[in-house]
């Protein structure tokens, strides 16, 4: 069975402000929660890592790029 760790000041702090930003905080951001297979994962984190790239930036760039290939496909550009 798991043990619960013993509440200490700063375990307690955290959980305070968890609570009160909590909301804010997750209107503020999002999450996938998506899943791909292993070797492509590795493939993706090898490249972001190789090439200075944070995961929100290749995000973000992918959407451009396809909503760009979206727009050119419907031809409303």
């Amino acid at each position: 069975m798991h043990k619960k760790k013993e509440d200490t000041m700063q375990r307690i702090s955290r959980r305070k402000y968890e609570e009160k930003n909590k909301v804010e905080r997750q209107s503020k951001s999002g999450n996938f929660q998506t899943m791909i297979p292993r070797a492509t994962f590795e493939e993706i984190n090898g490249f972001l890592k190789e090439n200075n790239i944070t995961k929100v930036q290749l995000i973000i760039e992918g959407y451009k790029a396809l909503k760009e290939q979206q727009e050119k496909k419907d031809g409303s550009v």
